[in-house]
């Protein structure tokens, strides 16, 4: 009995919150990686490789890293690098992009190891850090409702009905809130039809089988590494690194930079000769497991990170299959489901950038920056927000402490 009410209290809600995770990041990201290589006219083997390294790469350093450091520490896979990647291939062999992957992921190793993102990080107030992270979630809360606006697809009553059941579930339970919304959302899609894929989709059928490695050896040139690996690496540094730390900042661990840095580096060379393009440190599906929603107890955490590692690393095995699965679900589903998943992390994000008030403008320009997904000269949205913001932080904060006695 004592066994069981561990699990259940303990064990359960972690790992409950690391499948959300997954889930999460299967959907879209993992729609853009495809993107990538039909564009690149990638074959079927290749791209099935391209996946499972993904998958079993990001899931043996969330494993490894929340074993080690006892944090819940979930990596993903680059997803505006994959984005990137959608035109870059165009002009590239698979071996030529091989070698740019590898010599990126080095790059990552070398900013790891020389402690230069560490001293970087020392430096940037906690609250620009939330308020950055409250940016970059805030289009996944808008974009769960603003998928009701598909009326004739019956997106909306989905949505709707989603919502309803996460609002009677979270009344009683917040743990499992966002499960019933996914559960509501499938029965109504199964059994309702309601948010049906549009009429000209194109879903291949769905085939039971392991994935296949394909060995690409990498090739290096130069237009290779000017036009993917720098490119990749900067997206990679300011697009997820950055924010996967202060995710982890923002909820009260102390991340050891350096190493979070260099393992996945490491990881991305290992992993790219399948064909991947490397994996780094998640930012929004990781709020989902850092937050009080995935454990009250933040010292139990890091159990989501190993059960997220798991899930991927199982679910690389059947890269085509989960492919092929997530080309079904409606795309309304998977939005509510993020949206709402991610509310409790944008709560705690803006809450956590205005408590300082000598802080609280810059955070608010950190904020409204990181979050209208803007790109100039190669940097997202996340990097010029975060930098605005310790531009007017450094402008506009008192040159002397404020003296309590006036």
């Amino acid at each position: 009995m004592k066994n069981f009410k561990y699990i259940f209290k303990d064990i359960f809600p972690p790992v409950l919150a690391a499948f959300i995770a997954t889930f999460i990041s299967y959907a879209g990201p993992l729609l853009i990686v495809m993107q990538a290589a039909q564009v690149a006219h990638w074959s079927p083997t290749q791209l099935t490789s391209w996946i499972g390294g993904l998958l079993v790469g990001a899931g043996v350093c969330s494993m490894g890293m929340s074993w080690r450091y006892r944090m819940p520490i979930l990596c993903a896979w680059n997803t505006p690098g994959a984005a990137l990647l959608a035109t870059a291939l165009i002009t590239v062999s698979p071996a030529e992009a091989v070698g740019a992957y590898m010599v990126c992921g080095l790059a990552m190793v070398l900013v790891g190891i020389s402690g230069v993102f560490e001293r970087l990080m020392h430096h940037i107030p906690k609250s620009l850090c939330a308020a950055m992270l409250a940016g970059i979630l805030l289009r996944f809360g808008v974009d769960a409702f603003g998928a009701a606006r598909h009326e004739a697809t019956g997106s909306g009553w989905l949505v709707a009905l989603m919502f309803v059941a996460y609002l009677g579930v979270k009344r009683h339970s917040p743990r499992y809130a966002v499960v019933a919304s996914l559960l509501m959302g499938v029965a109504l899609w199964q059994i309702g039809g309601m948010a049906s894929p549009p009429a000209n989709a194109t879903i291949p059928p769905l085939q039971w089988s392991w994935t296949t490695p394909v060995w690409i050896t990498p090739e290096f040139t130069l237009s290779s590494m000017v036009s993917i690996g720098l490119p990749l690496f900067i997206v990679s540094l300011t697009g997820q690194q950055l924010p996967g730390i202060a995710v982890l900042r923002a909820a009260g661990y102390a991340a050891p930079t350096s190493p979070l840095i260099a393992g996945t580096g490491w990881a991305s060379v290992l992993i790219a000769p399948l064909g991947a393009h490397g994996v780094n440190l998640a930012a929004i599906t990781a709020a989902i497991c850092t937050g009080e929603e995935a454990h009250p107890k933040p010292e139990k955490r890091w159990i989501g990170g190993v059960a997220s590692g798991v899930f991927y690393a199982v679910s690389g095995c059947f890269a085509g299959v989960l492919t092929g699965v997530f080309l079904y679900l409606p795309s309304a589903l998977v939005a509510t489901v993020a949206g709402l998943a991610l509310l409790g992390a944008i709560q705690s994000g803006l809450t956590n950038a205005v408590n300082q008030p000598e802080e609280a403008e810059a955070a608010l320009v950190t904020f409204i920056v990181t979050s209208s997904n803007i790109s100039l000269l190669g940097l997202g949205s996340a990097c010029w927000g975060l930098g605005l913001g310790l531009l007017a932080y450094g402008v506009l904060r008192p040159s002397t402490p404020p003296n309590p006695a006036h």
